[in-house]
C-alpha cells in the first residue's frame, strides 16, 4: 500500500479519527457541540505530540519527512478547520436564541442571520485551509534553507482552535444554564476573529515542551469543566 504506516504517523491518524467522530456527533440529529468539543480536545492532544514522536525516528527518509508534513496539515484541516465549523453549525442549531430568531418566519432578520452565521462558519474553514496551505509552502522553502525545527509562525496556528472553541463552549453553557444568557453570537464572533488571525502577518512563537505541557494542562482543565457543566448543571 502507498503511504506511511509506522509509529511516526499514528498520532496524526488518531487525530483524524477523533475529528471525524466529532464531525459526525456535531452534525447528528439536533447537534451536540459539547460532545464535538471533547473530540476537538483529543485532536489537540494528539497534535501536541505528533511532531515530537515523528522526530524520534532518526533514519526517516526525505520522502517520509515530507509525507509527515503533508499528512499533518491535511489532518489539521479536518481537525481544526472542519470540526470547529461543524461545532459552530451545532451551536446554531441548538441555541435557543438563534432557533427563536431563525424559525420566526414573521421577521426577515432570522433568515438573514442564518445565512450570515453559515457564512462565518465557511469563512473560518476557508481561512484554516489557506493558513495550512501557506504553512506547507513556506515550511518546504524553510527546510531547504534553514532545516531544523521552526521557531515562529506567521499567522495564528489553526491548532489553537483546540483551546479556544472548548473555552467558548464552557462559558456559553454556564451563562445559558446559570443566568439564561445566550452567548451564541459571541461564539461566531470569535470564529470570525480566529479566521482573521489565521491569515494575518503577525508572528506567533512556536511553543516548546514547557508551552506544550501548559496547553495540555489547559486542555485537561477544559475537559473537566465540560464534564462538570454537562453532568452537574444538567
Amino acid at each position: 500500500m502507498i503511504g506511511v504506516y509506522d509509529y511516526t504517523v499514528v498520532l496524526t491518524y488518531l487525530s483524524l479519527a477523533s475529528a471525524m467522530s466529532g464531525i459526525f456527533i456535531s452534525l447528528s440529529g439536533s447537534g451536540h457541540p459539547y460532545l464535538g468539543a471533547f473530540c476537538l480536545l483529543m485532536c489537540g492532544l494528539f497534535d501536541a505530540f505528533d511532531g515530537k514522536v515523528a522526530r524520534t525516528k532518526a533514519n526517516r527518509s526525505e520522502r517520509e519527512i515530507k509525507f509527515g508534513i503533508q499528512i499533518d496539515s491535511l489532518s489539521d484541516v479536518i481537525a481544526f478547520g472542519v470540526l470547529p465549523a461543524c461545532i459552530g453549525v451545532a451551536v446554531l442549531r441548538t441555541s435557543p436564541l438563534l432557533k427563536c430568531w431563525i424559525t420566526d418566519n414573521s421577521h426577515w432578520i432570522g433568515g438573514v442571520l442564518e445565512v450570515v452565521l453559515y457564512a462565518v462558519v465557511i469563512v473560518y474553514a476557508l481561512a484554516a485551509l489557506i493558513r495550512l496551505a501557506f504553512f506547507n509552502v513556506t515550511e518546504e522553502e524553510r527546510q531547504k534553507t534553514e532545516g531544523g525545527v521552526r521557531k515562529v509562525y506567521t499567522g495564528m496556528p489553526v491548532t489553537t482552535a483546540a483551546l479556544i472553541v472548548p473555552s467558548l463552549l464552557v462559558f456559553y453553557y454556564l451563562f445559558q444554564k446559570l443566568w439564561a444568557i445566550d452567548l451564541s453570537l459571541l461564539f461566531f464572533a470569535a470564529m470570525l476573529i480566529s479566521a482573521y488571525l489565521f491569515l494575518c502577518k503577525w508572528q506567533f512563537p512556536k511553543a516548546g515542551l514547557r508551552g506544550i505541557l501548559i496547553m495540555v494542562g489547559i486542555g485537561v482543565a477544559e475537559f473537566l469543566a465540560l464534564i462538570v457543566a454537562l453532568i452537574v448543571l444538567n
